[in-house]
């Protein structure tokens, strides 16, 4: 209802910095099966998809308060993409990969979404393949394939600041033992992307859902082990909608923005002034009796997390 609406503005507007001259607002979001839309203000128990109006509608208001978002499991149907891009008009763009066609790869794309007043590409748009060379190395910590999903990196620039945004979608697998490789690998690649730079500052930062485990788990050990580090901002935040608060020991540490530190020193340009996620629970669907599981597929199971640089 519009009530909702007008509550989740009013939240958005009080957490969310807004968007000024001086700052760059970044963040990352796995919208749960982001593909097609029920063309009905509230989807019914025998419609599908379960994604309506009401959901997207509340997706959109959300997504309109970054400058860059990157988004994880848009589908290859791209309905409610097109419905969203309507909506928030021509000053809104994106850059998206083709289908991952590969049966674990879940018919997944990576996408940017960016709003062009703000912010541009500058040039810059890659997946990230794996040499031979790296492959098939006798060590358990080693991938013996490429990723399930390519990482795709993509520059974007903000009045005279430039990021490599690198997005990713780690396999999940059985247990977390299937997710070690991948993690490994993406720290190994981003550390020699970085040293491969005349200098460490030129703001690469990797997120995305590395579905990792726990905070200090071997998972988030191997996606730290190269320098990677996040912000403490982002720390102790739930991440998605069945985070129970007051739980913080059993949040899932999922989702992720970080890029490289030396000790407690930051090797990036951009300073943090303010991060965060944005639970949207409270605020939606609040006339009906759906559970947060089947809201889960009207909107995501996963909160957006976000993070305001100073430029």
């Amino acid at each position: 209802m519009q009530e909702d609406l007008d509550s989740l503005g009013s939240a958005l507007d009080e957490e969310i910095p807004p968007k000024k001259d001086d700052n760059f607002l970044i963040a990352t979001w796995n919208i749960r099966s982001y593909a097609s839309l029920t063309r009905k203000w509230t989807a019914a128990q025998s419609d599908s998809p379960k994604r309506d109006l009401r959901g997207l509608r509340a997706i959109i208001e959300i997504l309109s308060r970054f400058d860059v978002i990157a988004i994880q499991e848009l589908k290859g149907n791209l309905r409610a993409l097109r419905d969203t891009l309507k909506f928030l008009g021509d000053r809104w763009a994106f850059l998206m990969t083709d289908v991952n066609i590969g049966r674990v790869g879940n018919n997944e794309r990576f996408a940017f979404l960016y709003d062009r007043s703000r912010v541009r590409p500058s040039g810059l748009a890659a997946e990230l393949v794996i040499p031979p060379e790296r492959l098939n190395v006798l060590d358990e910590s080693s991938l013996d394939r490429q990723f399930v999903r390519a990482p795709y990196a993509v520059s974007f620039q903000r009045n005279h600041a430039t990021v490599i945004l690198v997005t990713l979608h780690v396999l999940y697998g059985k247990s977390e033992k299937h997710r070690l490789t991948e993690l490994t690998e993406i720290a190994d690649w981003m550390r020699d992307w970085a040293r491969r730079s005349s200098r460490w500052h030129h703001n690469l930062l990797t997120l995305g859902d590395f579905n990792i485990d726990r905070l200090g788990s071997p998972g988030y050990d191997a996606f730290t082990s190269t320098g990677l580090a996040v912000p403490a901002e982002l720390i102790n935040l739930p991440r998605t909608i069945f985070d129970k608060p007051g739980e913080s020991n059993v949040w899932n540490f999922y989702d992720q923005i970080s890029w490289f530190h030396s000790g407690r020193r930051a090797l990036i340009d951009l300073s943090v002034r303010a991060g965060g996620n944005f639970d949207f629970m409270p605020y939606i669907y609040t006339d009906t009796d759906l559970s947060r599981r089947q809201i889960s597929y009207r909107l995501s199971d996963h909160l957006p997390l976000w993070i305001e640089f100073a430029i």
